[in-house]
């Protein structure tokens, strides 16, 4: 495989795993291309073309050194210019990967946020009210990454010759689908239930090992969970705090999620909503995991680095 088809194949995987669904996805990269054949033409440059086939504009092809047969993956978290530097160390390794978005795929990871208000309509939230309190949060995180060095991790890359592309939120979804899948095949009549099925789970009893494991944030173990959600697991980034009220109303009981501020912890609290998180780390290497095995089934090999727990189900 060549890095492009690794890049499409998770895209594909991401896509199969979307709560959405793929015939929503369709219609959704097609009103992008309607908005774009509507723009004034001197506007068009502007705009990325890239978003009439990849839904996911958090994940991305960034550099191509060497267009060639990639036998061996160095992947990791999160990708800087330290692990650039330890693939060009290790000196074999054909293509880095990183779970976190850099570059354009990190300015434009308020653009993946959108999938969030599915996710949530899909657990009994009005598509209206999650929408309405999700625009709010979107233009905060597009406002935030502003801030940042998008390019550094890139143009090390270059100046290395090192070829590089991330996978986020297709990932998210292997993760969010698989731990969906998990929860509801069980009964779990108290929020412990839930616990013990996420500690089963390799790479968060890994987690545990270096005190990185599932915690309750809100409630206690002997709390009943009522409908559990995975609102958290995928989308770019946390939601709105708002939303904990309305996740309340539509009778989500416990949600599930990576990580979670002190803001959100409260108002997930105000509305009696049990939270477990499950672990950042864990969480992302799950669904890079879920990945990777695609990738080890086609004979590449994977070395592991920044925080990823690599667990092979193949």
């Amino acid at each position: 495989m060549k890095v492009k088809e690794i890049f499409n194949l998770a895209i594909k995987k991401g896509i199969e795993a979307d709560f959405r669904g793929e015939g929503e996805i369709r219609k959704f990269l097609e009103n992008k291309r309607k908005k774009y054949e509507k723009t004034l033409e001197e506007e068009k440059k502007d705009l990325d073309k890239e978003a009439f086939e990849n839904p996911y504009l958090d994940s991305r092809i960034y550099h191509i050194t060497e267009d060639k047969e990639i036998k061996k993956i160095l992947v990791g978290i999160d990708i800087g210019p330290a692990e650039l530097l330890i693939a060009k160390e290790l000196g074999d390794i054909d293509l880095v990967i990183a779970h976190h978005p850099v570059g354009k795929g990190l300015a434009h990871l308020a653009d993946v946020m959108d999938l969030q208000c599915d996710v949530l309509n899909f657990y009994g939230v009005p598509i209206n009210i999650a929408e309405g309190l999700m625009k709010e949060r979107i233009s905060e995180v597009a406002r935030g990454v502003s801030t940042v060095n998008h390019q550094r991790t890139v143009d090390a890359a270059k100046l290395l010759k090192v070829n590089l592309m991330n996978s986020h939120t297709p990932c998210d979804n292997l993760a969010a689908k698989f731990l969906r899948d998990k929860i509801e095949s069980k009964d779990l009549p108290r929020v412990e239930n839930l616990m013990r099925l996420l500690k089963e789970i390799p790479e968060y009893e890994e987690a545990i090992k270096i005190g990185a494991g599932p915690k309750i944030f809100v409630g206690s173990k002997e709390n009943r969970p009522g409908k559990i959600a995975l609102t958290e697991i995928t989308g770019g980034t946390e939601g709105s705090p708002k939303l904990y009220e309305k996740m309340a109303q539509a009778g989500i009981g416990t949600i599930v999620s990576m990580h979670q501020s002190e803001e959100h912890r409260k108002e997930a609290e105000a509305a009696h909503i049990n939270v477990v998180i499950a672990g950042h780390m864990s969480s992302d290497s799950l669904g890079v995991n879920l990945f990777l095995d695609e990738l080890e089934k086609k004979g590449i090999e994977i070395v592991p680095c920044s925080g990823l727990i690599r667990v092979s189900r193949k």
